[in-house]
């Protein structure tokens, strides 16, 4: 096996240190993925040099000139504080001829936002939960053809972030309150959904043209009090105790006919390759209580932390965690060979 020189590319504030000995869970997670992406790499003997970025783009280039990455290993959510300008970082890398992991400009720019990347979906005939937009400058109007209840969430958000029990709203006047609170707390546009009542599956897909979909792995809250919708809040997603009183798990999926899961596993093939995507991303759906499957979102480059869904559900699969960073390196290098 060839040894690479790889660049982790981090948020500023993410960059790991080269221990964790001493430190809490909860001063670890931040950046957990970070670190496990690292350490997986230089396992496999590859050398492995983290750089934390904001917005320079100067200290990424001078990153490469002196590293002489074979690839680099794209960990960034935002660059410059926008969601969108990670296509435009992977662009400038393409046209200088830079391999990187990960999905590509194209497929970053349908994730960044979610309407957008809705309206892909439902022109390839793939069932969403069907939505309208409020825009920051305009007044909620909510159009006839939606009925309550509605889920509202940020057009550019991820992670979870803003979304709360409150999220769902089932009245008019509770909607405004909700789109408002988008637009003032996250500076954003809203996006309002179809809120889909059912099992949420996260669904791993794998490859560039010849894909791979890893076993599908489902959501669980046991203890979520009565009559609370069931959504995947902030709080589920980064409040460890909130995710112990809620009775959080998550694990392979079961009592589901093979016939519905086959046709997750399709829509999740057919999405990919209709977002354009490339290298790796995690597909969310929802199944309602008759069995219809909604496909809520894709997030190409999702997370990779080990122990979490994506990982599980590959290790569930058999390949271990430091194939599978191997594995995303190669998909990149070979991305970049034939985008040249």
């Amino acid at each position: 096996m060839r040894k690479r020189r790889v660049l982790l590319l981090v948020r500023e504030d993410f960059v790991p240190p080269e221990s964790i000995d001493g430190l809490s869970d909860k001063e670890i997670r931040p950046w957990k993925g970070e670190f496990d992406v690292r350490e997986a790499l230089r396992e496999r003997g590859h050398s492995a040099e983290v750089l934390g970025v904001d917005a320079d783009l100067d200290a990424v280039d001078d990153a490469i000139r002196g590293f002489r990455p074979h690839v680099v290993f794209n960990m960034l959510e935002e660059f410059a504080r926008e969601p969108s300008f990670v296509a435009y970082l992977l662009g400038h890398f393409e046209m200088r001829g830079v391999a990187y992991t990960g999905c590509n400009p194209m497929g970053v720019l349908y994730a960044a936002d979610k309407a957008r990347q809705q309206r892909v979906l439902r022109q390839h005939r793939i069932q969403t939960p069907g939505f309208f937009v409020v825009a920051r400058s305009k007044g909620c109007v909510r159009p006839k053809r939606m009925g309550f209840p509605l889920i509202v969430k940020g057009l550019a958000t991820h992670g979870s972030l803003g979304m709360a029990q409150a999220s769902v709203v089932y009245d008019d006047e509770s909607l405004r309150e909700r789109v408002g609170f988008v637009h003032e707390t996250l500076a954003m546009d809203a996006i309002v959904e179809r809120y889909i009542d059912g099992r949420e599956l996260y669904v791993g897909v794998i490859g560039n043209r010849r894909l791979e979909v890893l076993p599908i792995w489902e959501l669980r809250m046991e203890n979520l009090p009565r009559g609370a919708p069931f959504v995947a809040t902030e709080k589920v997603k980064w409040d460890l105790a909130y995710q112990e009183r809620v009775g959080l798990t998550t694990g392979p999926v079961s009592g589901l006919g093979e016939g519905v899961l086959e046709r997750v596993r399709r829509m999740a093939k057919r999405a990919y390759r209709a977002l354009e995507q490339s290298g790796y991303a995690r597909m969310d759906f929802r199944v309602s209580g008759d069995g219809k499957v909604y496909l809520m979102e894709s997030n190409p480059n999702c997370d990779l932390t080990y122990g979490e869904d994506f990982a599980r559900s590959a290790e569930s699969a058999g390949v271990a965690y430091p194939a599978l960073i191997e594995r995303i390196v190669r998909l990149g290098e070979r991305w970049s060979k034939h985008s040249r």
